[in-house]
């Protein structure tokens, strides 16, 4: 199949960006969407040209560096998919698809489609971690939990920190990501003696950095790759607030 693709070609922060476009022809349909760019990077490189920088890890949906805005869509137009898991099969012959990093200002561009996302990191450092010694691993039923509340839990620790939720939102909002990051902690034993603290760090965290508010419009549950609940999101506002008495 022979595609067109837009691309947003921008060598750093301080230099404004453009799209440029490239014809690339004999993409196979069982290509990845990151096996096509690295066709297209081929190509340019075996022509003299500079390739496109792009973002990859592990390729199998689990790191979240992959994400990529593709045809006004983060992570393109299959649902509880990440770029890298996304095949070229879901395209026709002779589309164009446009290709844009992700549009935050948390998120600044260090090169073409490849964004700084150590704002996330900087929200972890604040409180995304348990400070309790907990020694070897302690016996199964030692501190028991119902499955209902561990699987609840598991369905927040997903969360690989794409940052999909912010390029969804209109507010680039990280309420989804730091929503998920409380839950899977604030819901077990462990995670209990500094729930308070914990809320209340990474939520100053995220307002420091610059992430826009929630306005509850539900693109980031929408877009997320691994499906995160926004119930996550009501959770953890209650969680602050309980956390802003408690502190009073």
């Amino acid at each position: 199949m022979d595609i067109t693709l837009k691309i947003w070609r921008q060598k750093n922060t301080a230099i404004k960006g453009k799209f440029e476009n490239y014809t690339l022809k004999g993409v196979s349909p069982e290509m990845s969407f990151l096996e096509m760019l690295d066709y297209l990077n081929k190509t340019l490189i075996e022509a003299g040209k500079e390739p496109v920088v792009f973002e990859h890890d592990c390729r199998e949906g689990i790191c979240g560096a992959c994400g990529l805005y593709i045809n006004g869509r983060p992570h393109g137009p299959l649902t509880h998919t990440t770029t890298c898991e996304l095949h070229m099969r879901e395209f026709k012959d002779g589309d164009t698809i446009v290709v844009e990093p992700w549009r935050s200002k948390a998120f600044p561009i260090i090169k073409d489609l490849s964004v700084d996302r150590s704002a996330f990191d900087k929200i972890l450092i604040a409180g995304g971690f348990i400070n309790i010694d907990t020694g070897a691993a302690a016996e199964a039923n030692s501190i028991l939990i119902s499955k209902t509340l561990a699987d609840k839990a598991f369905d927040a620790a997903v969360c690989i920190g794409c940052g999909a939720c912010v390029a969804a939102c209109q507010n680039s909002s990280a309420m989804l990501f730091v929503a998920a990051k409380v839950a899977q902690y604030a819901m077990l034993p462990q995670g209990k003696v500094e729930a308070n603290e914990r809320v209340l760090k990474m939520v100053d965290s995220m307002d420091d950095l610059g992430f826009g508010f929630c306005s509850n419009t539900y693109a980031c549950e929408f877009d997320c790759p691994k499906g995160i609940s926004v119930e996550f999101i009501a959770q953890m506002n209650r969680e602050f607030l309980w956390a802003k008495t408690c502190k009073k």
